[in-house]
């Protein structure tokens, strides 16, 4: 960072104690979340709080500022960028290793201390949790009424007003009726009046509707409330075309502004709510027993919201949509295995790309070969960086059938950069590529038919034993996870190990979670499940027809990283008994793009794990041929040559 960057940085800070200061009442700390008001992991670039008053860019991370001390706690993915991202006046908490927030509040704040949020930017069950911590010393939680990280970001971005879509059905699989029939079932179940839904990805799965707001992630800005009778809609109407607006209005759904939120939630509260009824005519929602309740999802409605419902009237439970949207439809089954054919089609394409022009450009063995030595072009026409090639990579991308975008920011990474777990690279800073180092990219698209997530890890010169032997440790967790069977109702939590055994016998390990769920043309990463040694993992079990990526990896400090992804779909197991007559579970892999064998130390693996990669690989050939050219085809052909026990 610049030295007149630093110093805004640091005017904002001085700015933003000055008006804690003069807040009333004066606050002696200032909560900057990540999240905006639909508790996003990914959000719009105007949402960006936490980043503009930090700098630090990571996805996940929360910001603390008293009178005296700026700290940030982040996860173990962003350790390394975070210590490279932050200035000497931050200090980065260690989430996992070092005191939660609250802890460290109650801790070192004094007696009736008061600490401000934007109760737009925290679920309920966060604030709660900190309600609970901060009372050992009387200490409060305190509502703002505007943020004041905003009042001081003099060129915050505008709100866009990009379009609304209509997602069809030959996609969805399910229509917005049958969605709204299944969710009001659910609402006669649990005596519920209505629904309130904040998170972004449950509005679009829901009413089959997608968006431009946030990059990467097809959703709109939004709210839903469904009623047993009515159904809304909360946007800026700017980006309701006529189309979609008389589909809501076929599907029975009222569009409302999205600012209406917070005073239709007080109206649901008190019965007074009125829309479309689904047969037409106009209905209160009074007209159920005192007992009926407004269902929330702790941990994606926010205090602002759940701050119009009395304490006694809510009912707080996993969203009912949570699950139909992660257990997918046979349709969006079906998108999903073609999507992750044509997108492994373009990442073969671009690894033969690459692995011609660094031969070519930087005299590397390449990537088949694991000849000494390098010798780089004097003057090179065209430059290999991180940028350049993942750019590449989405231009091949950019010409598959149902293409819309890229799933997330590409990790293009070498060397020391691979190491650092969601390395974002810029173009003025990023590394070239080099025919001496690992280079590691993870990435992913959308298309209409499915979101991909894929990561391969390659060497175009002599890897050293030390890094085959790692990346045989990855890849043995990596297959050992796909080859697992287990029982219906086992979780993500249980499953974990699997991938981190390898490494661990060899007393390494990684600090991320082993895999996420991911949606259909909808966010790369989505729950309610995953395969992590987070405690979260335990909630949900994982179920037939649900998708969920397979990604262990080890990362050395500055010197490279690995990591291998596949995007699994969990399926029926055809297992020969049924001990308790529980069911068991399996995985089907849909992402397709070989596993580089000169990276593999074949004296580490068993019979069993050569046989996986070996039927994966021809596998691979078979499925992706028709895409390729016929240089393609050679390169893939050679890619896939079965591997044996070297001598």
């Amino acid at each position: 960072m610049s030295a007149a960057a630093a110093a805004a940085r640091d005017a904002h800070m001085d700015e933003l104690r000055a008006l804690m200061a003069a807040h009333t009442p004066p606050l002696h700390a200032l909560l900057v979340p990540s999240e905006d008001a639909h508790q996003s992991e990914y959000v719009s670039e105007r949402d960006k709080r936490r980043q503009f008053i930090s700098v630090f860019n990571g996805s996940a991370g929360l910001a603390l500022i008293t009178m005296k001390e700026a700290l940030l706690w982040t996860d173990g993915r962003y350790f390394l960028q975070a210590t490279q991202q932050l200035s000497d006046r931050w200090k980065l908490m260690r989430m996992g290793e070092d005191p939660p927030v609250e802890v460290w509040i109650a801790d070192n704040l004094s007696e009736e201390a008061v600490i401000g949020i934007n109760p737009w930017c925290i679920s309920v069950n966060t604030s709660q949790r900190y309600g609970h911590s901060f009372s050992k010393k009387n200490q409060t939680l305190f509502e703002l009424s505007s943020d004041l990280v905003d009042e001081i970001w003099k060129d915050r971005p505008l709100a866009k007003a990009l379009p609304v879509t209509v997602h069809p059905v030959e996609f969805a699989g399910r229509s917005v009726t049958e969605k709204l029939k299944e969710l009001r079932e659910n609402l006669l179940h649990e005596k519920a009046r209505g629904i309130i839904i904040a998170a972004l990805d449950e509005v679009a799965w829901l009413y089959n509707i997608r968006g431009d707001d946030v990059h990467y992630n097809p959703v709109v800005h939004s709210y839903a409330i469904v009623t047993l009778h009515s159904a809304f809609f909360y946007v800026d109407k700017r980006k309701v075309s006529a189309e979609v607006q008389n589909y809501m209005t076929e599907n029975g759904i009222d569009i409302r502004e999205y600012n209406m939120v917070q005073s239709d939630v007080s109206l649901l509260a008190s019965g007074q709510l009125k829309g479309s009824a689904v047969n037409g005519s106009s209905h209160g929602e009074n007209n159920m027993n005192e007992n009926s309740k407004v269902w929330i999802d702790s941990n994606s409605c926010c205090l602002a919201l759940y701050s119009k419902l009395g304490e006694d009237q809510v009912l707080i439970l996993q969203s009912p949509i949570a699950l139909p949207k992660a257990v997918k439809s046979p349709t969006e089954l079906d998108g999903l295995r073609k999507a992750h054919i044509r997108d492994g089609a373009a990442v073969v394409q671009y690894l033969a790309w690459l692995d011609n022009q660094m031969q070519e450009n930087y005299g590397a063995s390449g990537y088949f070969s694991e000849a000494k030595g390098s010798q780089k072009k004097e003057h090179l026409e065209v430059k290999l960086t991180e940028v350049s090639v993942s750019d590449k990579l989405e231009g091949f991308r950019a010409t598959k059938e149902h293409f819309k975008g890229l799933s997330f920011t590409t990790i293009s990474s070498v060397g020391p950069n691979a190491a650092i777990i969601h390395y974002s690279p810029e173009a003025s800073s990023c590394a070239e590529l080099d025919a001496d180092e690992i280079y590691l990219c993870d990435s992913g698209a959308q298309y209409l038919d499915g979101t991909t997530d894929i990561t391969r890890t390659v060497h175009f010169g002599k890897p050293s034993e030390h890094e085959k032997s790692c990346y045989t440790a990855v890849l043995k967790g990596h297959i050992a996870l796909d080859a697992a069977v287990f029982p219906n109702g086992t979780t993500g939590h249980a499953l974990d190990i699997l991938a981190r055994t390898p490494l661990w016998k060899s007393g390494l390990d990684y600090r991320h979670g082993t895999g996420h769920g991911v949606g259909s043309y909808l966010n790369v990463h989505e729950g309610p499940h995953l395969i992590s040694f987070r405690p979260s993992a335990r909630n949900v079990p994982l179920q037939a027809s649900m998708t969920v990526t397979d990604e262990p990896g080890y990362y050395e400090d500055g010197n490279f990283g690995i990591r291998l992804e596949n995007v699994l779909i969990v399926k029926d197991a055809n297992t020969k008994y049924n001990f308790g007559d529980k069911g068991y579970l399996a995985f089907e892999h849909i992402t397709w793009a070989p596993y580089q064998s000169k990276l593999i130390d074949t004296t580490l693996l068993a019979p069993d794990e050569i046989e996986w990669v070996n039927t994966y690989h021809a596998d691979c050939r078979k499925i992706l041929q028709p895409y390729l050219d016929e240089q393609e085809k050679e390169w893939l052909r050679k890619a896939t040559e079965p591997i044996t026990v070297s001598s």
